[in-house]
């Protein structure tokens, strides 16, 4: 009797636990953005989705223009729906460009690729281009790289109006890391700073940033196989410190993707240490790379190949995808962890069909989550994209339904905290709210010395009552500051934090 009492339980926990997962975890049918004769590519090692509140925007490389060209693509509407095709390219038969990267700072919007100036050429640069009203209208292109030799698989971050840029260079005569930064939006930049020094090849970065901490991934074979590698500026990019060794096996790892949220530093790549087979790994650092964890397997040992991942976090919440050969032939897997990484839910299949998917990217605004990728269900390579609207765990909290006269942001409490303070704050319903029906907020802490120590909210929110909690276990002991900022309004408090 009792063991079937047990039974009992066990089902009906396993049953609660995956209607729990279910309720936040609804992905949405797959949505072509792509429809031409012509193949269209994502890029691999760098993401080619980022979203701002409810606008998103996408960049690939589409040969309909019987070369390959830079295309971009938005939803307004939180990708319900999209508008048309953008070529930011020249549309020239002599040029080509490949692997776009894309990020965006409010209604500024930057993209980065690599190119030649024609088929015959091997002299391949870095170009930019930026949208300065959310994706409507754009610059003519920047060439950010002049040399002799080839500069290519770019990556870029922004983080209000300082840009950053990297990118892999052989202009030494091996590859290496450059890097390259705006102060002012992406409107002129700097000198391109070396990051990476061997004798062997630097390839393939990927770049995040949490305030002034700039962080840099990318693959090294100077070990006599393929290593991870990170490098960090603790100063906007100004300065940089050594690199560190985040692999050390004697097998491969490729194509790392890093992402931050505040002091927690994300990063994950493909290795084949486990019998041959490529798999998914991560591991972090929760002090801003200054030390790390051990690596973490995210998927199984079968005999199959996982690899081009691509890893995104907001809060204690990370997201991984990764395209995935379990099912005899390449699908779309996504995996998260709600608890900072250290422990891991389910994969999660995303697409089911008889091609290839592959190359995916993922970006978050609020409670939504977006993939992007190349799918060949169609005969050729076209550009599919899908959301979960209730994926990301956000935890704002809308206290009442009455609706605040004016704007308002409270004081903390309890105020000396530790480790934990609440903040409330007040959005109108303003003659601009009233004709767009939400608004942009976004809630953040800084440090003394100004910068930027996590983002407690960045999405669009209807007019209301709000509350969130700051969790500041991981600071040390002193005065912060928050600063709310909306169309029309900003406002920062102090509040000390003693431990």
């Amino acid at each position: 009797m009792k063991n079937i009492i047990y039974t009992l339980a066990l089902v009906l926990f396993v049953q609660c636990t995956l209607m729990i997962e279910n309720c936040i975890s609804q992905w949405q049918s797959d949505v072509r953005l792509t429809n031409n004769t012509q193949t269209s590519y994502t890029s691999f090692n760098a993401r080619c989705v980022a979203s701002s509140g409810d606008t998103v925007h996408v960049v690939w490389r589409d040969y309909r223009d019987g070369q390959s060209e830079i295309y971009y693509k938005r939803s307004i509407d939180g990708g319900t729906s999209w508008g048309t095709d953008t070529r930011l390219t020249f549309g020239s038969i002599t040029f080509n460009f490949y692997y776009p990267s894309v990020t965006v700072s409010g209604s500024v919007v930057h993209v980065i690729w690599d190119g030649n100036a024609d088929s015959s050429n091997t002299n391949y640069e870095i170009y930019y281009k930026r949208s300065l009203d959310g994706g409507v209208n754009w610059s003519p292109v920047s060439q950010l790289t002049t040399n002799s030799a080839r500069s290519e698989t770019p990556s870029i971050i922004v983080s209000g109006s300082i840009v950053h840029a990297v990118w892999s260079d052989n202009r030494d005569g091996n590859y290496e890391i450059y890097y390259k930064r705006s102060i002012d939006g992406g409107a002129s930049w700097g000198t391109d700073t070396r990051l990476s020094n061997t004798s062997a090849f630097s390839e393939s970065p990927s770049v995040s940033v949490s305030g002034l901490f700039v962080n840099v991934v990318w693959q090294d074979d100077s070990d006599g196989n393929y290593e991870i590698y990170y490098k960090r500026s603790t100063d906007g990019g100004l300065s940089w410190g050594a690199d560190s060794r985040l692999t050390n096996n004697s097998a491969s790892s490729y194509y790392p993707s890093v992402s931050v949220f505040g002091s927690n530093v994300n990063v994950v790549w493909q290795d084949n240490r486990d019998a041959g087979y490529l798999k998914i790994y991560y591991k972090r650092s929760t002090d801003s790379g200054i030390s790390w964890g051990t690596d973490t397997r995210l998927n199984d040992t079968s005999h199959h190949d996982s690899f081009h991942s691509c890893v995104s976090v907001s809060g204690a919440v990370v997201h991984v995808v990764w395209c995935d050969q379990r099912d005899g032939n390449y699908e779309i897997y996504y995996k998260r962890s709600t608890d900072e990484g250290l422990s891991w839910g389910a994969d999660t299949r995303l697409t089911n069909n008889f091609a290839s998917s592959e190359y995916p990217s993922i970006a978050l605004s609020g409670s939504v989550v977006h993939v992007l990728w190349t799918d060949k269900r169609d005969g050729n390579y076209e550009v599919y994209y899908k959301r979960n609207p209730t994926g990301n765990s956000v935890g704002i909290i809308n206290i009442n339904s009455e609706i605040p006269g004016k704007f308002s942001l409270s004081q903390n409490y309890p105020n000396p905290f530790n480790p934990t303070t609440v903040i409330r704050f007040g959005i109108p319903s303003l003659e601009g709210y009233a004709k767009r029906g939400v608004g942009m907020v976004t809630l953040k802490v800084y440090d003394i010395a100004g910068r930027e120590v996590q983002t407690l909210v960045n999405e669009n929110l209807q007019p209301g009552s709000y509350e969130t909690t700051f969790d500041g276990s991981k600071l040390t002991s002193g005065v912060y500051f928050y600063k709310l900022e909306t169309d029309g309004y900003s406002n920062v408090k102090k509040m000390i934090m003693l431990k």
